[in-house]
């Protein structure tokens, strides 16, 4: 305030420039600041950007995160969920609010990597990729093995010690991947594209083992992306995923046909033991044999019995003789009396077709037809005569009636000219005015000399 001839003044602000002086203050005091709240009112337009309200149980604030910086969220935000985050305050001008802008956000209490396990492993389950009837089935005996793994890692050798240990001249296939880090989900989703290139080739695998070590989740990132997941369930080929150790689960292990809790594992279920199966071949060869040898002793038992039943051919070829003879005799009877039926059946319809033959009704008809001809004509002249009669009579009434008849009596009709109106009273005319007569044969045209009152 200033003092002026005794006056105070004071400062006077304009709206923008007290919000530009608080969005001054505001930026200045908080740069950047870390603050956790749950997230509401969440919505994301055209724009890809974050908008949202974070709040607690007594005050709310408006944010934002931009497209640059949420694309990197290992997370999908959502209504509900607590985050913590790292943002600078801003004052919006148009409207006079304040809000924070993010530029890193994280879920309280579990971690980006694990919430986005579960919201992937959420929307792939729901998608069914997970559901047993996608799940094929691994071959009995694979000629071909393709194992997707690190080419440097303990892994690849543990799982080709077993293999080869259990059957030892098995074609195996590594297909070396990075299987952490970046680029790792691009090389195994390679990988399967390869394998499935060649699924219909000679070179095509039986069964591919998609293989790492244990490690934390961060580790198993690239096994927990959806590119990796989709790549498996795309694959032609049997998948066994054998990813960490046996309490380690990631998303490619619910996607693939066969869950290994080991590779170690994974290389067992892959192959039986040769040894296992020469036994089982040498075991079902005995058993074959001897069901073998048992079958042709029962053949041969049964034979015997069946050549003791047999009858000499000769006479079974005079019984059947015999038969035919008798079965021909009956046949020739049934023929015969099949024919005397349908003679006398077809001697009865003929009989039939003459006492109705159509000659003869129509000639019935036509006599009936010609009568009922004749009675109409009778009807009709009756008709006639009586409608004649009717006609006469209303004529003659009509006759009666006609004004010419009135006219031929001595009476005649005055008409006005030119207008033709019929003069019923003397007022309707004056002196000197031409008037029609109408007689019985003929007109007069008269003029009027005086007109008399009553007659």
């Amino acid at each position: 305030m200033n003092s002026n001839n005794g006056k105070i003044q004071q400062r006077i602000y304009t709206v923008s420039e007290l919000t530009f002086s608080i969005k001054s203050l505001l930026e200045e005091k908080f740069p950047f600041v870390w603050i956790a709240g749950e997230i509401s009112n969440f919505r994301m337009p055209v724009s890809k950007h974050f908008y949202f309200t974070l709040k607690d149980e007594n005050a709310r604030i408006n944010a934002v995160m931009f497209r640059g910086q949420n694309r990197n969220l290992k997370f999908n935000a959502k209504d509900g969920l607590s985050v913590v985050g790292l943002g600078r305050i801003s004052v919006y001008e148009p409207r006079g609010n304040y809000q924070i802008i993010f530029e890193h956000l994280e879920p309280i209490g579990i971690g980006a990597l694990q919430i986005s396990f579960e919201q992937l492993k959420a929307k792939l389950s729901e998608q069914g990729l997970f559901d047993e009837k996608h799940k094929k089935p691994l071959p009995f005996l694979p000629k071909k093995i393709s194992i997707i793994t690190s080419p440097t890692g303990s892994v690849v050798h543990d799982i080709l010690k077993i293999i080869y240990r259990r059957f030892p001249n098995l074609h195996i296939e590594i297909i070396p991947v990075k299987v952490q880090g970046d680029g790792a989900e691009r090389e195994i989703a390679s990988a399967f594209e390869l394998l499935n290139l060649r699924a219909d080739t000679k070179d095509s695998a039986d069964i591919a083992i998609l293989a790492r070590g244990g490690g934390s989740i961060e580790d198993l990132a690239a096994f927990n992306s959806e590119t990796v997941a989709r790549a498996v369930f795309a694959s032609k080929i049997p998948i066994i995923s054998a990813v960490g150790h046996e309490t380690d689960f990631t998303i490619s292990d619910f996607v693939a046909d066969l869950r290994a809790p080991t590779p170690s594992a994974a290389a067992e279920l892959a192959v039986k033991k040769k040894d296992d199966l020469a036994r089982r071949c040498i075991k079902i060869t005995r058993l074959l044999t001897s069901c073998f040898f048992n079958k042709i002793e029962r053949f041969r038992t049964q034979i015997n019995e069946t050549s003791k039943r047999l009858v000499n051919p000769k006479k079974k070829i005079q019984d059947l003789r015999l038969r035919i003879d008798d079965l021909t005799s009956r046949l020739i009877r049934l023929f015969e009396n099949s024919l005397r039926l349908r003679r006398e059946r077809l001697v009865w319809r003929v009989n039939s077709m003459q006492v109705n033959n159509p000659l003869i009704q129509i000639k019935k008809v036509n006599g009936k037809l010609q009568q009922d001809n004749d009675n109409l004509l009778i009807y009709i002249r009756i008709y006639l005569d009586s409608k004649h009669s009717i006609l006469r009579e209303l004529t003659a009434r009509l006759n009666a009636l006609s004004p010419l008849s009135i006219l031929a009596r001595g009476y005649s009709i005055t008409r006005t000219i030119p207008d033709a109106v019929v003069v019923m009273d003397a007022k309707q005319v004056s002196k000197r005015q031409e008037l029609e007569v109408m007689v019985a044969k003929g007109s007069l045209i008269c003029r009027v000399e005086r007109i008399l009152d009553n007659g």
